[in-house]
């Protein structure tokens, strides 16, 4: 019996949904993928922040209030429960992006549906998002969900201003609130420009307000948020300072030095300006020739899309970071598709769109998946990985091999081992600097570092008007947890960390092996 025949009579009796089994596709190739990604190769500072700071929580240790922190606490607190219920592990950190990396791809799939794309179609564009989302790197990192929130808040904003449907006035404003809490943009740009829209609607004066369920939702959201934050008795004044005033400022300074070069604002994102051409095209073609707006609700339709993309885009240029915002190209590919389902010879330009897709997803997974772009290992052989396992059985699985140390993974795990050893053996109270953050998880180490990650952007250069703040923070969590020694795994993190101390020669420095140092600063209390 062919297999279209045996379908539909399954369809018939009820005894196959096509839907559940796209759906059921959709998550595991977004597992698979995320998976195959986040057990091949690591960038420490990037790999290893959330598994450090749900380390944190997990063991009642809280941003802004123990912690000096400047990215979103939303990512802490999501790997800790990850973390509570399926250990702290490799496994577990890596399934938290992975189930982010779903639900985003089962987002993509149910709005395509609703907005009336054939099944098989919705579903290879969100089989294309899960291939390009979350695996380009394949662990939590705030950037990632921070611009999939604000996706997922843009994609139901879309979907109400189509139906009006009180849910998708809700899911938008909550998942705006999430991405702001992962990080702070590209939220707060996207949250202002549907903010925009809203007012928009609030002037258009229609009898249905279902809209503004957009503002009941983001107060709720932000109330229980308040309310976490109120029982874990975080200050409200180390939040605004940590979180909002000192953020600005590596804000102003980005804004300043942004170039608007034809390379770095065209030709990097090219396919996803190609993306959104058809799309594009139609819709003021459909203006010119009707010479008239004849429906609002498809008219912004069309704009929110299309000033998203733009930010996103923008944001992605601020961020001065590896392109992340790729996953938009089959998003964009489907809009264009929906815009030319009215068209005439529309067969041919669908078949068009969707090889560009194939060849696209394609592309860029050899780029970012296989050859690991997004954690500098694009030109770097990966066949010496090795089993971080012998570093601790909590790591297993995960082929081991960094941009530093590539030559020689076995060395590199080597000596973490043996700072690992020592620290174990150490009795005092001690605090681990370092951008393997997993060190304070491995040695099972209660005394956190004061900080959620030491690179020169999260600690305040001296001349920053908040580096007095930090200063203090840092030195009264150390003395509040009567800190004997201090850890420096990569001793570039050495003049990083040691700017805090008012008196540079209060402490006493021991080289361990080559990689590491420990800092006795029992004495540097006299000198707070």
């Amino acid at each position: 019996m062919p297999l279209k025949k045996l379908i539909k009579i399954l369809n018939k009796k009820k005894l196959l949904n096509l839907n559940y089994l796209f759906f059921f596709i959709i998550i595991t190739n977004s597992f698979i993928f995320t998976f195959y990604s986040g057990f091949r190769g690591v960038y420490p500072i990037d790999s290893f922040i959330i598994f450090d700071s749900g380390f944190k929580v997990l063991n009642n240790v809280h941003p802004f209030k123990d912690y000096w922190s400047l990215t979103g606490p939303l990512l802490d607190y999501m790997q800790s429960v990850f973390f509570l219920f399926f250990d702290t592990n490799w496994f577990s950190y890596v399934l938290h992006a992975a189930f982010v990396n779903s639900l985003l791809s089962i987002i993509v799939f149910y709005f395509f549906l609703q907005i009336g794309i054939k099944k098989k179609y919705s579903f290879i564009y969100a089989i294309s998002t899960s291939i390009l989302a979350y695996p380009t790197i394949g662990t939590p990192f705030v950037d990632h969900h921070a611009v999939y929130f604000s996706f997922i808040s843009v994609i139901y904003f879309m979907l109400a201003i189509k139906t009006n449907r009180k849910l998708f006035w809700i899911l938008s404003s909550l998942f705006l609130v999430l991405s702001f809490f992962s990080k702070q943009v590209p939220s707060a740009y996207i949250g202002l420009f549907l903010l925009l829209i809203v007012i928009f609607k609030l002037f258009l004066k229609k009898k249905n307000n279902n809209y503004l369920f957009f503002f009941y939702s983001g107060l709720t959201s932000l109330a229980a948020i308040l309310l976490i934050s109120l029982i874990n008795g975080i200050p409200l004044k180390n939040f605004i300072i940590q979180y909002l005033y000192y953020p600005l400022t590596i804000g102003e300074n980005r804004v300043e030095s942004l170039t608007h070069d034809f390379k770095n604002t065209f030709l990097q994102y090219k396919f996803v300006y190609l993306a959104i051409l058809p799309a594009i095209l139609v819709f003021v073609l459909e203006i010119f020739k009707k010479k008239k707006i004849n429906n609002i609700e498809n008219f912004l339709f069309f704009v929110i899309f299309f000033i998203s993309v733009i930010i996103f885009i923008y944001n992605q240029k601020l961020t001065k970071n590896q392109i992340l915002i790729f996953f938009l190209i089959p998003w964009c590919l489907g809009i264009s598709h929906y815009f030319m389902i009215k068209i005439e010879n529309k067969k041919f330009i669908i078949n068009l769109l969707l090889i560009s897709l194939v060849a696209v997803t394609y592309k860029y997974h050899i780029r970012y998946n296989e050859n690991k772009k997004f954690m500098e290992l694009e030109n770097i052989d990966k066949s010496g990985a090795i089993n971080a396992r012998i570093l601790d059985k909590r790591l297993s699985g995960l082929k081991w091999i960094t941009k530093r140390y590539f030559d020689d993974p076995e060395y590199e795990l080597k000596k973490l081992g043996e700072i690992k050893n020592i620290i174990n053996n150490d009795e005092n109270n001690k605090i681990i600097v370092s951008d393997y953050q997993i060190l304070s998880s491995l040695t099972n180490n209660k005394n956190y570092a004061p900080n959620k990650w030491f690179d020169p952007l999260s600690i305040p250069d001296k001349k920053n008007k908040y580096f007095k703040e930090y200063q203090e923070f840092f030195l009264l969590k150390l003395e509040e947890q009567n800190i004997k020694n201090v850890y420096i795994v990569g001793k570039d993190k050495l003049e990083i960390f040691l700017i805090i101390f008012k008196n540079q020669k209060c402490f006493r420095m021991y080289d361990l092996n080559e990689i590491s140092a420990k800092l006795d600063i029992r004495n540097c209390f006299k000198s707070f």
